[in-house]
Order: C-alpha cells, then sequence, then structure tokens
C-alpha cells in the first residue's frame, strides 16, 4: 500500500510540475522568434505557420487575432523607452511618425488583456486619428487623465501597449527590429 501512495504522489507531483512549466512558457513566457526595438517586442513567428503550440498558446490567451505577417506585423511594450515597467500611474508621451505602412494604430492593454475604456469610448491612437505636428511627427499622451484626439487612457498599475502596422511596406516584415517605432517617455508619476 505505501508503494502504491508513493507512486500515485509522485505521479501527482509530475503531473503539477509539468502542467506548471508548460503554464509559465506557453501563457507567460516570452514569444518565440522575439526581437526588440527599443521598448517594442515582436515575434517573427506570429501569424505564420511557423509559430508553433507555445506562440499559438500565448496568442491565444492574450487574445491577439493574428493576421499574416504580411498583412499586419505586431509589437507590445510593457516597459517604457528607459526600460522602466509601464504603469497606470505614471504619465507617457508617446512619440513618433509614421512607419512604412498602409495604416497602424496603437491600443493599451490592462493586465488581463482586456481593453482600457476612455472618455467617449476611446481606446487607441491611430494613423487616421492621431494630429501631427507641422513636421509630420506625432505625439500622444497615455495617461489615467488623457483626454482628447492624441490621448490614450489607461487606469492605474501595470499595463501594455500594443502597435498594429497593417500591410507593412516588405522592409518592415524583412528587419522588424530595425523600424523607427515610437518612443514611451515617462513624464511623471503620482
Amino acid at each position: 500500500m505505501r508503494t502504491a501512495l508513493k507512486i500515485i504522489a509522485v505521479l501527482i507531483i509530475g503531473v503539477a510540475v509539468g502542467l506548471g512549466a508548460t503554464w509559465f512558457t506557453a501563457l507567460r513566457g516570452g514569444m518565440s522568434g522575439g526581437l526588440n526595438d527599443g521598448p517594442w517586442r515582436t515575434s517573427l513567428y506570429a501569424g505564420s505557420s511557423q509559430g508553433g503550440p507555445y506562440l499559438r498558446a500565448n496568442i491565444a490567451a492574450h487574445g491577439l487575432l493574428a493576421l499574416n505577417r504580411s498583412e499586419t506585423i505586431y509589437y507590445t511594450a510593457t516597459r517604457d523607452s528607459a526600460g522602466r515597467p509601464l504603469d497606470g500611474r505614471c504619465a507617457y508621451r508617446l512619440q513618433g511618425r509614421d512607419p512604412p505602412t498602409r495604416w497602424w494604430s496603437v491600443t493599451a492593454y490592462g493586465p488581463d488583456d482586456f481593453l482600457i475604456p476612455g472618455v467617449g469610448d476611446r481606446y487607441s491612437v491611430s494613423k487616421t486619428s492621431i494630429v501631427r505636428a507641422g513636421d509630420g511627427g506625432w505625439t500622444a499622451e497615455v495617461s489615467t487623465a488623457a483626454a482628447g484626439v492624441n490621448a490614450i487612457p489607461v487606469k492605474s498599475g501595470p499595463f501594455s501597449l500594443t502597435l498594429r502596422l497593417y500591410n507593412p511596406d516588405p522592409s518592415i516584415a524583412a528587419e522588424p527590429a530595425a523600424v523607427r517605432l515610437p518612443t514611451i517617455i515617462r513624464e511623471r508619476c503620482s
């Protein structure tokens, strides 16, 4: 009887460790084929047949409905340009220029991977909604008090930003870590 209990205990522990490792690797670990471009991270395999089961599980868990890489390239930031975690208790300036793509958008997501609603159901800024400076560059505010056209509202606590590049120029697909993407500058914290 003792041997049977030991075997059952070992099996239970083995299954628990295996499931825990799988959960961490698939859902919380890094994306396979990952590249960094400043604070932004992307995967060469998102939206491709090379993705594999762990990347697909990560994409499914975070609600990203990945299109083919020739249609869309996704970048995610969980840190600012100085490497500090994004936190809704701080205000950020998102600053950039239009990347070589037909259309783009930047959206904030909470730690639960859901959209963070703002005033007037505003969730993001995009190529067609943002107001540009005279030189073509643009700046957006990311904060709990963000309001207006060039604003992305967040709530207090951790959040992430997702940048989507739709119909990207072939140069982006060839070198996704060499694209000039927006900077994320922390301005103040409360």
